[in-house]
C-alpha cells in the first residue's frame, strides 16, 4: 500500500496578510498596459558612476562575506554623513549598521527589541510592513490616526494611547503615503512626550533627502532625547535610485546597536559586499543626496501642474516622491475601486490610501508616484485629462 502524501498543518503567523496591494496595482497595471504610478520605485536609472563603482569593486575582488555590520569605509561615510546634515555624531564601529534595504532593518529592529506582549504605536495610514513585524514579535499593534485631511500627528491621542506596557512606537517623516513632513517643533513635542518613559522610538526616514519647499528633514538624530532612543532608519534604494539593491542602514546608541545586530547576524547575517564599496565610493560626493530635493520638487511640480487641471484635489506634498489627491469631484467609488477602475479604463495607476490602514479607512484619496521620467508623467497626465 503506497503512503498518502500529505503536507502538515502549519496554521498561519500573520492571518490577515495577503498579496500586497502594490503587487495587486502593478501586476494590474502591467496587464492593461497602464502607466504605474501606483508603486514606488523610479522608471529611470542610477548614476552611471556608482554602476562602475560596483563593476570596480567586484573587478578588485571584493565578493566575498564582508563584516556582519557592513565594511567600515561605508559606515564611516554614514557616520560623517549624519553629522554633516544633523549635527549628531554616531559611532561608525558601534552605531552604525548597514542593511538589506530599509525593510529589513525595521522588522530586524522590532524583533530586536519587542517582547510577546509589548506595545507598539503606529501611526496610520503607516507602510504596510510596520504591522506584520510587530506581530512577527509577539507585539500588540496599538494603531493612532494621523488627523485626517492633514496627516499631521496628534499628540493628545498618541499620549492616550501610550501604556506601561508601550515598548516602542515607528514614526515615519517624510510620510509615505501621505508626503507630509513633520516641522521641528512636532519633533519636540515627541520628544517631551517620551523624555519621562522608556518608549524606544523607530524613526522611518528613508526619504530623508526627499524635503521641498526650502525646508529642511528634521531626523530624530537633531533632538538628543530622541536620538539617544532611536533606531534611525534610512535607504540608498530611495537616495540613489537603486531600490532593487535593497540597501539601507541603522544608526542607533550603541545599547540599542548590540541587540540589533544579535538579531540582524542571524537574519542576514551581512549586506553584499560589492555594492557597499561602491556606495562608500559615491559617498564621497555629497552633490548627489544635497541636490535631490531639487531634482524631485521639478517632477513634483510637473505632475501638479498637470493634474491642477483635473478635477482632483490636490494634497500637499512636502516630502516623498509621492502626491495624494482626494478623488470625490471624479467619481463615487471608493479608493480601492476607483483604482481598479483608473488602471483599467485610464490607464493609470494609483494606490488607495485605505490600504494603510488596519480597517480600510476610505476618505476619498488616492497616491500617485512621481519618481518617473517626465515623459512618463507627461503621458500619464495626458491620460488623466480625460477625467
Amino acid at each position: 500500500m503506497s503512503a498518502v502524501l500529505r503536507t502538515p498543518e502549519v496554521g498561519t503567523k500573520l492571518p490577515q496578510v495577503g498579496t500586497t496591494i502594490f503587487t495587486v496595482m502593478s501586476a494590474l497595471a502591467a496587464e492593461k498596459g497602464a502607466v504605474n504610478l501606483g508603486q514606488g520605485f523610479p522608471d529611470f536609472n542610477c548614476d552611471p558612476k556608482l554602476i562602475a563603482d560596483v563593476t570596480a569593486a567586484m573587478a578588485a575582488g571584493h565578493n566575498q562575506y564582508p563584516p556582519m555590520p557592513g565594511i567600515a569605509t561605508l559606515r564611516e561615510a554614514i557616520a560623517a554623513k549624519v553629522t554633516a546634515l544633523y549635527g549628531h555624531s554616531y559611532n561608525a564601529a558601534s552605531e552604525i549598521t548597514v542593511t538589506a534595504g530599509a525593510t529589513q532593518a525595521i522588522i530586524t529592529a522590532v524583533l530586536a527589541v519587542v517582547r510577546p506582549g509589548d506595545e507598539v504605536i503606529v501611526l496610520e495610514p503607516c507602510y504596510d510592513s510596520y504591522v506584520p513585524n510587530i506581530e512577527l514579535a509577539g507585539g500588540t499593534v496599538v494603531r493612532v490616526p494621523l488627523t485626517p485631511g492633514t496627516f499631521r500627528p496628534d499628540f493628545e491621542k498618541i499620549s492616550a494611547a501610550m501604556t506601561p506596557r508601550t515598548r516602542a512606537i515607528i514614526v515615519n517623516s517624510p510620510h509615505n503615503p501621505s508626503a507630509t513632513v513633520w516641522t521641528e517643533s512636532e519633533m519636540r513635542q515627541l520628544e517631551a512626550l517620551l523624555a519621562p518613559t522608556e518608549v524606544l522610538l523607530i524613526s522611518d526616514e528613508v526619504y530623508e533627502h526627499m524635503v521641498y519647499d526650502g525646508a529642511l528633514h528634521q531626523s530624530a538624530a537633531r533632538f538628543p532625547g530622541l536620538a539617544a532612543r532611536a533606531f534611525i532608519v534610512s535607504s540608498f534604494g530611495k537616495t540613489y535610485h537603486v531600490t532593487g539593491w535593497k540597501v539601507g542602514y541603522v544608526a542607533a546608541p550603541a545599547v540599542l546597536t548590540t541587540e540589533f545586530r544579535k538579531v540582524h547576524q542571524f537574519n542576514v547575517f551581512t549586506v553584499n559586499t560589492p555594492m557597499q564599496h561602491a556606495l562608500a565610493n559615491f559617498m564621497g560626493d555629497a552633490a548627489p543626496y544635497l541636490e535631490l530635493p531639487a531634482f524631485y520638487q521639478h517632477k513634483r511640480d510637473l505632475f501638479a501642474a498637470g493634474l491642477a487641471k483635473t478635477r482632483f484635489k490636490l494634497l500637499p506634498s512636502a516630502g516623498t516622491y509621492f502626491q495624494c489627491v482626494e478623488i470625490g469631484e471624479v467619481s463615487d467609488l471608493g479608493e480601492a475601486e476607483f483604482c481598479q477602475w483608473l488602471t483599467s479604463e485610464i490607464g493609470v495607476a494609483a494606490i488607495p490610501l485605505s490600504a494603510f490602514y488596519g480597517d480600510g479607512f476610505d476618505q476619498r484619496v488616492v497616491r500617485f508616484c512621481f519618481a518617473k521620467k517626465d515623459e512618463t508623467l507627461q503621458t500619464a497626465l495626458d491620460r488623466l485629462a480625460r477625467l
